[in-house]
């Protein structure tokens, strides 16, 4: 039996169940660093999900939806779980909008907001550096 789809490294050469990651499957390449965005993580059973209530679901809270990547270990109960990553730092609208259409929000991560502070400072002092020349 053969794979549909062919899946390529960077440099072109097909990539082998044996061999080693691919840069492409990395968790980096799956979700690259976003600012002002949070991760949610949504159960629900197989017959339940559908990609673009989801969607629906994130855009009504005026949010935009940046990844949707379903895992491959199911829960206890035989739910999947989804993970999403949306355009918002506070979640509570979305997770909101996403139980009124039914699913479970199992986890939230957000950027803790000294790590935001921390960034917005290193960032300005680099801007006023590169302003005074230094």
């Amino acid at each position: 039996m053969a794979a549909k789809d062919n899946i390529y490294d960077n440099n072109g050469g097909p990539i082998h169940q044996g061999a080693a990651v691919s840069p492409l499957h990395s968790e980096e390449f799956l979700f690259p660093p976003v600012e002002d965005c949070c991760e949610i993580t949504v159960a629900c059973f197989r017959a339940d999900y559908s990609a673009s209530r989801i969607a629906r679901a994130i855009e009504d809270c005026d949010a935009h939806l940046l990844n949707m990547n379903i895992t491959s270990c199911p829960l206890e109960s035989g739910e999947m779980t989804v993970l999403l990553r949306i355009g918002l730092r506070n979640p509570l609208t979305a997770i909101r909008s996403l139980e009124r259409y039914g699913y479970t929000v199992t986890a939230v991560h957000t950027p803790s907001a000294e790590q935001q502070v921390t960034e917005t400072a290193i960032a300005r002092i680099s801007e006023l550096m590169a302003h005074l020349n230094v």
